[in-house]
């Protein structure tokens, strides 16, 4: 907010510097010193008037609460809830812009996840991420079994995101949760070119495309006297055709799957969480390279350092991820509100 401060205070600065020279040369009897008054007056005035805006949007703004999910939206790391992600104060059409840098760390998988969002009318999020899903010892183990070299180490998974509010929370004066539902484009670059170089071994399993459609359905329902402390509870559910969330490509038929999470303010910047992704697919499999996924599940501490800033440290299983069990990941995540 300081650097929008500065901008603004800037151009209105230049304005007024001129000031002195337009009013010298429409009223030349008046002295020079009153006319350098009134424009600093004036800029004074408008200074203040620029602080008392800043002022006001800081007491209205919220904690950076939610996170956004490696997928972009607003949630934990790998579930939605149904709040949207910096909305903004209720007399906005929009909220300003929030963005990530997620980090997860596997025992020979990673992931790493860039993520922007934007709230219009406290009613829509619309939101992007790239995430790199680095493949660890998939290319060795291929080589290993095949001779057959896949080409690379990683495949990027591009999310473009819309959710909207369909219930807001407590609606009809009656203890509602919050609704929203959601529709997810991926597109997968890179596994196209794994399934060509292993001659179509991919698609003998299941693999239909590189891009596919999620469309969730999340509930999040807030209850603030929990031991004198906020609790969080959400639960949804997810409409996918994909394979490890699109990392490993698309089938051509759609399962549902169930996802959950709560979080927990232990202080007013600490929070505690937790949540669970169910995961299903219609790959088959390859013995050694590329086994049968299992559901994912995470815990981990929020900090709010700031209204603006988060920072989330947590600790997740994944389970079979292509040729390696993962049971144990480490992630971080920094979040910016502006």
């Amino acid at each position: 907010m300081k650097l929008i401060q500065g901008l603004w205070t800037g151009v209105v600065a230049i304005q007024f510097a001129v000031l002195p020279v337009a009013l010298q040369a429409g009223a030349t009897t008046e002295d020079p010193k009153d006319v350098k008054t009134l424009s600093q007056g004036k800029l004074d005035s408008f200074s203040k008037e620029v602080d008392k805006d800043i002022a006001d949007y800081e007491t209205k703004k919220g904690p950076a609460l939610p996170l956004h999910t490696i997928d972009g939206v607003g949630g934990i790391l790998i579930t939605p809830v149904a709040y949207l992600s910096n909305p903004g104060p209720k007399d906005e059409i929009a909220g300003l812009p929030s963005f990530s840098a997620t980090y997860i760390n596997a025992r020979e998988k990673n992931v790493q996840s860039f993520a922007v969002s934007e709230t219009l009318i406290q009613r829509v999020e619309i939101s992007f991420a790239a995430s790199r899903f680095g493949t660890g010892t998939l290319r060795d183990h291929v080589r290993d079994a095949t001779t057959v070299d896949i080409g690379r180490d990683d495949v990027w998974l591009y999310n473009a995101n819309v959710r909207g509010v369909i219930i807001p929370e407590n609606s009809f004066d009656l203890p509602f949760p919050q609704i929203t539902g959601g529709i997810s484009f991926k597109q997968n670059d890179g596994i196209d070119q794994i399934d060509k170089s292993l001659g179509g071994a991919l698609t003998n399993i299941g693999y239909k495309r590189d891009y596919g459609f999620d469309y969730t359905l999340t509930a999040t329902k807030a209850f603030p006297k929990v031991f004198d402390r906020t609790l969080l509870l959400t639960a949804g559910v997810r409409f996918s055709e994909a394979n490890q969330l699109g990392y490993v490509g698309f089938s051509d038929t759609y399962h549902a799957t169930f996802e959950a999470n709560f979080a927990y303010s232990l202080t007013p910047w600490l929070w505690l969480a937790g949540e669970y992704r169910q995961k299903t697919s219609d790959y088959g499999r390859i013995p050694g390279l590329v086994e049968t996924e299992n559901d994912w599940w995470t815990v981990g501490l929020g900090f709010l350092p700031s209204r603006h800033t988060s920072v989330t440290i947590g600790y997740g299983y994944l389970g079979n991820v292509l040729d390696t069990r993962e049971k144990a990941a480490w992630a971080a995540q920094f979040k910016y509100e502006l």
